[in-house]
């Protein structure tokens, strides 16, 4: 427990000390008052005493600047095919391995073809035979055939001769009733046949001694041309059985390895066109309408710089971008990755009234705009010395150490190009 003894000397320590600190002040205001007028009068010597050295430019004004845009696209080949057979069969050989490069008109795989030689070999036995025919027939009957013929008939009527007479010698014995009615009508029966045999030789030998007839040989004639054709339409399998380069280029990727069975149209090589390599590259509409057809062109991929022509516009805008695509076709000894980004920078004209400055004569203001300062009327002692005033600008377009800007500045002006970080407004400079 604390007296009030106690309590009341800590109070009176208190109040004295107090006091102490307040006889104090008036000594601490007195330097305090001197050293404010000591800066407040180096800052004047500052302002008036000392002006800058500054370098100026005079301004002039700009209708409009160019404006360099980027624009992104891909390398394409011209002509890219994925390579495949139009029938079924067995992979039997693949000539290529990824990479390589093939001139057109170079076998790259085929199919197995034992088969299809088999059917082909039995064709050309079946043409030989027609052909045999036809020749036959185009000839028309050898002179021994029809002596043969002549001689049949002979024999045939003496042999009928002969019939008719025991025929008429049986009806006589029939009358009389020396022989049966059976072994008369046999007597007639062979007559009769023998007649009907010598009827048929007798027009085989007409027709030898008349010839072939034009129809047979015609219809022959169209027999071999039948097998003539299926020969053709046979070849023609034999042919589609291996694959062929349509055109120079590189192999892109192999699908499919010996011993597959493949079937119609399946991909069995992708072949990519090698030379005259195209960047296809979507632009506004505005600015498509202003490239022309033939144009050259530089193309960078991966950082190298290829040269090209422009030799399309498609005519179709592209739903997702809404962008014309414009083909621009390199030279043939451009040989960029197809697939690869490919930029083209484009100048772009921007119709604005302003004025080109100086990087180094921007100063950065207040919610992100921009200020430049200008010389204001000389001194009347001086004609060097000027003040300094703040302009607010903005920054429209940049191009390495210069910006292009509109704001308060005025045509004529000279406007601070350096040193403009130290400036502050009613600054004196020395130009």
């Amino acid at each position: 427990m604390v007296s009030p003894t106690s309590d009341s000397r800590s109070d009176q320590g208190k109040s004295g000390r107090s006091i102490q600190w307040l006889w104090l002040l008036p000594m601490l205001a007195v330097p305090a008052l001197w050293l404010g007028r000591f800066r407040s009068d180096s800052a004047i010597a500052e302002d008036t005493g000392s002006p800058l050295p500054v370098q100026t430019q005079v301004l002039k004004p700009v209708t409009q600047y160019q404006v360099e845009r980027t624009y992104t696209g891909t390398i394409v080949a011209r002509r890219s095919s994925d390579l495949g057979f139009e029938q079924t069969g067995t992979l039997m050989e693949v000539f290529v391995e990824d990479g390589d490069t093939v001139p057109q008109g170079t076998p790259l795989a085929r199919l197995d073809t034992r088969n299809l030689a088999a059917q082909r070999q039995q064709l050309e036995a079946q043409r030989r035979q027609a052909q045999a025919q036809f020749q036959e027939l185009e000839q028309g009957p050898r002179q021994e055939d029809i002596s043969a013929a002549a001689a049949a008939v002979e024999d045939l009527q003496a042999q009928l001769d002969l019939a008719r007479l025991q025929q008429k010698r049986r009806e006589e014995l029939y009358l009389k009733g020396a022989i049966s009615l059976e072994e008369r009508d046999q007597a007639v029966f062979g007559a009769n046949a023998l007649e009907s045999r010598l009827s048929q030789a007798t027009s085989q030998l007409n027709e030898l001694n008349t010839g072939t007839r034009v129809e047979q040989i015609t219809a022959q004639d169209a027999q071999v041309e039948q097998i003539d054709a299926q020969l053709k339409n046979m070849d023609v399998s034999i042919a589609k059985s291996v694959i062929y380069a349509p055109f120079n280029g590189r192999v892109s990727a192999r699908m499919v390895d010996e011993g597959a069975v493949v079937g119609p149209g399946q991909t069995v090589l992708r072949l990519v066109e090698n030379q005259a390599l195209e960047a296809r590259i979507g632009v506004p509409s505005p600015l498509a309408s202003r490239i022309t057809t033939g144009s050259a062109q530089v193309i960078e991929v991966n950082g190298q710089a290829y040269p090209g022509n422009v030799t399309a516009l498609l005519p179709e805008i592209d739903d997702a971008s809404q962008t014309v695509t414009v083909v621009v076709t390199l030279s043939a000894d451009a040989q960029p990755i197809v697939g690869a980004t490919a930029r083209w920078n484009l100048p772009e004209k921007q119709n604005e009234l302003g004025y080109w400055l100086p990087t180094s004569a921007l100063v950065a203001g207040e919610r992100g705009l921009w200020s430049a300062y200008v010389l204001g009327d000389a001194k009347a002692a001086n004609e060097e010395f000027h003040q300094v005033s703040r302009r607010e600008v903005e920054v429209l377009y940049t191009d390495g150490d210069r910006a292009f800007v509109r704001g308060l500045l005025k045509t004529g002006e000279e406007v601070i190009t350096g040193g403009a970080h130290r400036l502050v407004p009613g600054q004196l400079v020395q130009n």
